[in-house]
């Protein structure tokens, strides 16, 4: 089973990846962007900011996504894969950017990916006073700066980038401990 994990910063994605692996201790653990070695030299190239255009930032996430489906997801089908991140969230920030249409976003990722996509895609939702508490105790990134308005705008494009790309959603309350929102995965993993 593949799944992804996606969530806007603070939300825990990473706290319930190394949560899940201790459950599937055999599970092909990835991310995206930067999954791969071209990934990761891709996500650096993005990261520096050097693209003047918009379109050309969305193609060379496309060429890592792409990659990271050859590379690490499609030989491993036949595995658990547990992904932090997916195309879900590079189509959430190509909605929230504006400069491509719907069907050339779902046109685009359905070639990059062969239509691979996970076959769930788990949300930790947080509302927003829990993310303004979380971005208060931490010194913030390039992301984290733009504030909680456009976060949350994010965490509403990975809901509807889910239904674009026609997947299957299960939104977490990331509110909860930890160990509770661990097992609402492990309960929804086993439906």
């Amino acid at each position: 089973m593949y799944i992804a994990i996606e969530g806007i910063d603070t939300a825990g994605k990473s706290t319930q990846i190394a949560a899940l692996a201790k459950h599937f201790t055999n599970a092909v653990i990835t991310k995206e962007p930067g999954g791969t070695a071209i990934g990761k030299e891709i996500r650096e190239m993005v990261l520096s900011a050097k693209t003047k255009s918009k379109r050309a930032e969305f193609l060379l996430f496309l060429a890592d996504r792409a990659e990271h489906v050859a590379e690490v997801i499609e030989p491993n089908l036949d595995k658990m894969i547990i992904s932090d991140r997916s195309a879900v969230s590079g189509v959430a920030y190509a909605l929230i950017q504006g400069d491509i249409d719907k069907k050339s976003l779902v046109e685009l990722n359905n070639f990059a990916t062969k239509s691979i996509y996970p076959q769930k895609v788990f949300l930790l939702r947080l509302t927003k006073e829990e993310l303004e508490f979380r971005l208060s105790q931490k010194e913030l990134d390039g992301i984290e700066l733009r504030g909680s308005k456009y976060l949350l705008a994010i965490q509403e494009a990975i809901i509807e980038a889910t239904k674009l790309l026609g997947l299957e959603l299960v939104e977490i309350d990331a509110t909860k401990s930890i160990e509770a929102i661990t097992l609402d995965i492990l309960n929804n993993i086993k439906d």
